[in-house]
């Protein structure tokens, strides 16, 4: 089997758009969650928080390169951008050559699309269509604008799984290139923020409602939070086969050693805890490793009661109470389709430091959740090779990768 390494990061995110910023953001405990006012025309919906970011296409852009893209491809093509720039293959003829594929998803493509659709069909007005809604809007245009806008003729391989989107991303890359079929892979996710995806989660009473106090929430793990936040993003990583990578004398940010998805099988929207623990045993597995050797568990961290308690459980269950816990999440929100792919892309950072960030709001641990060191206040200094990061979306689909420190 080939050896797959980290060869180039980038993203956005309510924090910032590069690890400087990133970085200062989390040392100052900083909450990039706000109160929606413009959602406040949506009676019916409880919640008015969100995580946005502050993005406008770069200007060297085409119109035409526009024309396909939508914000989230937008996210997605920028993130590409940047990470693609890390890597130092900018214009290099890798990208186009066939060796480079793209696997890359979100929850939905961009509601501004959908939104004309259906004022076709409910109104019989098409007048908002154009040849380009489409693709705007189909599952998959995150990955294929990527493509398009680098001109990569390898793979296409679209991970439209919710929450693990970004995390599917990333781990179909990494064993495209295990298995010989790509040497190098732009992976990961985005999405953008909409009143359509607050709804979907307040329907199911998921969401925080301290709409007048956005930098208390959300708070996961916290025996008083009230639900998640939604906000906004995009993260890619250049993945890349280790011998290729030393070919070309490229930086190597870490190696990717173990990936592992399955499914719960059992509810639609209820995580289940014994399935959780399996995926990371995958991808133990898949690393070749004991659970004694992971140092740090970047954790999904929703925020909502059902996700939190699972989840940990699913992890002290697995590691014991020694393992160090955090999530981002309660800086951002969750970002969806862009989660696991923008969590990947901090833990790497994180063990490059040898500091990890807290999770913000983290006042009261649940006695619920499994017992794990949840890590809080300043944050912590950790010494260690090897992270894991965890993600779980909706119709059962969980996520497990780990990345080893590049000496």
């Amino acid at each position: 089997m080939r050896r797959v390494v980290v060869t180039g990061m980038g993203g956005l995110c309510g924090l910032g758009t590069s690890w400087p910023e990133i970085h200062a953001g989390l040392r100052a405990r900083q909450n990039a969650i706000r109160t929606m006012r413009e959602w406040d025309r949506h009676k019916d919906m409880n919640t008015r928080l969100g995580g946005p970011i502050d993005f406008t296409p770069p200007s060297h852009w085409t119109r035409k390169q526009l024309r396909s893209m939508g914000r989230v491809s937008q996210l997605a093509v920028r993130a590409a951008e940047l990470a693609i720039a890390d890597a130092g293959l900018t214009g290099s003829p890798i990208i186009s050559s066939g060796a480079t594929g793209v696997s890359s998803g979100s929850s939905t493509g961009s509601t501004a699309d959908i939104s004309a659709f259906a004022a076709m069909i409910l109104h019989a007005d098409a007048s908002g269509l154009n040849a380009n809604s489409y693709v705007r809007m189909m599952p998959h245009t995150t990955a294929a604008n990527v493509g398009i806008f680098f001109g990569a003729k390898g793979r296409i391989i679209p991970t439209s799984s919710a929450c693990t989107s970004g995390s599917q991303g990333v781990g179909y890359a990494y064993e495209a290139i295990k298995f010989g079929r790509q040497d190098v892979m732009i992976a990961g996710g985005a999405e953008e923020l909409c009143p359509t995806e607050a709804m979907a989660f307040d329907t199911l009473y998921a969401t925080s409602r301290r709409n007048d106090e956005p930098k208390t929430t959300p708070r996961p793990y916290d025996r008083d939070r009230d639900g998640l936040v939604v906000g906004e993003g995009g993260a890619m990583l250049i993945l890349e086969e280790l011998e290729h990578a030393q070919r070309r004398g490229a930086r190597i940010h870490a190696e990717l050693v173990g990936f592992g998805s399955n499914s719960d099988g059992v509810h639609v929207t209820k995580p289940e805890e014994s399935t959780m623990r399996v995926v990371m045993e995958l991808a133990l597995a898949d690393a070749g490793l004991s659970p004694d050797a992971i140092g740090y568990v970047n954790g999904h961290g929703t925020a909502t009661e059902h996700g939190d308690i699972a989840e940990t459980r699913a992890t002290s269950a697995l590691f014991g109470s020694r393992m160090p816990l955090s999530s981002q999440k309660s800086y951002l929100g969750h970002t969806l389709g862009a989660c696991g792919a923008l969590e990947a892309w901090f833990s790497i950072e994180m063990m490059k430091a040898g500091w990890f960030a807290p999770t913000l709001n983290l006042d009261n641990i649940d006695p619920r959740c499994g017992e794990l060191e949840y890590i809080t206040g300043e944050g912590r200094a950790i010494g260690t090779d090897y992270v894991m990061n965890n993600n779980f979306a909706f119709g059962g689909v969980n996520t497990s990768m780990v990345f080893k420190r590049w000496k």
